[in-house]
């Protein structure tokens, strides 16, 4: 037909399936303007593709469908402009949430290949810096599924009140559990964070001296790991001061084999 395009030509023309054309007509945001009643085969005139051309455009931009065809209901200057304007300000905040999750999955990364690379199974006493952590506590008898709930609770709360998040979650084990044997018997579970005054279940762990070491493999083996601490702590005349804190350095996110799983565990310590 002179002048007109069939679906077939006008998704090859545009770089789009003819099935995405289908939707449009569906949802009544871009219908053909002439069907053949023989076949049903759907036709479009050239004067349509410019109007095609403004629809794919704006969901580029990042418009909803559904926001384009109100939008285009109303297609002046003016309107447009405010759109696009109110458009800007959405974009400009996905830069920076993309830019902030594009800076810890950096850090993440480099966490991970370090420990990696380092494989260190000895303690080590070092200083660190503050660590922020939004935790909840873990219910008893405190088993991994009682683990799991607590975690995802403080994932549940992190997306709900958009809390930035380091994407690393790890467990608090009170010292008396940890003395007694009871290493894998956590108290709180935690997602390391940042400063957020509004939110009252965020734990400051303030800058100082540090005990810890590297568990590699399945977290039903950490106790060795926690022996070796504790004897270090003895034989260095280190008094502990604090709870342990582990922080999931390599787990499920990143493997489905706990033999490549990596936990640091940390306790404040002084000299005696």
């Amino acid at each position: 037909m002179n002048n007109m395009f069939s679906a077939g030509e006008l998704a090859k023309l545009q770089h789009i399936s003819k099935q995405t054309l289908l939707y449009y007509d569906k949802i009544g945001l871009f219908k053909p303007c002439y069907i053949d009643p023989t076949n049903d085969y759907r036709y479009y005139s050239a004067e349509q593709l410019d109007y095609l051309d403004t629809i794919l455009i704006m969901k580029k931009i990042g418009f909803s469908l559904r926001d384009i065809q109100e939008k285009l209901q109303h297609y002046t200057t003016e309107n447009s402009i405010l759109s696009f304007e109110q458009q800007l300000v959405v974009i400009q905040q996905k830069i920076k949430d993309l830019s902030l999750i594009q800076s810890r999955l950096e850090r993440r990364c480099l966490q991970v290949r370090q420990a990696c690379e380092l494989r260190e199974t000895e303690p080590v006493l070092t200083t660190i810096d503050k660590v922020y952590l939004l935790y909840h506590s873990v219910d008893a008898p405190y088993s991994s599924k009682d683990i799991s709930v607590a975690t995802k609770e403080c994932y549940a709360q992190a997306l709900n009140e958009d809390i930035p998040i380091f994407f690393e979650c790890g467990v608090s084990v009170p010292l008396e559990r940890v003395q007694s044997g009871r290493c894998i018997e956590a108290g709180t579970a935690f997602l390391t964070t940042e400063d957020f005054p509004s939110v009252s279940n965020i734990l400051c762990l303030p800058q100082g001296l540090t005990a810890s070491i590297y568990h590699f493999g399945p977290y039903a083996s950490i106790s060795e790991s926690y022996r070796k601490l504790l004897s270090y702590c003895s034989e260095q005349n280190l008094r502990i001061c604090s709870d342990s804190y582990e922080f999931c350095i390599n787990d499920y996110i990143t493997s489905k084999y706990e033999d490549e799983f990596i936990t640091k565990i940390m306790f404040y310590v002084e000299p005696m």
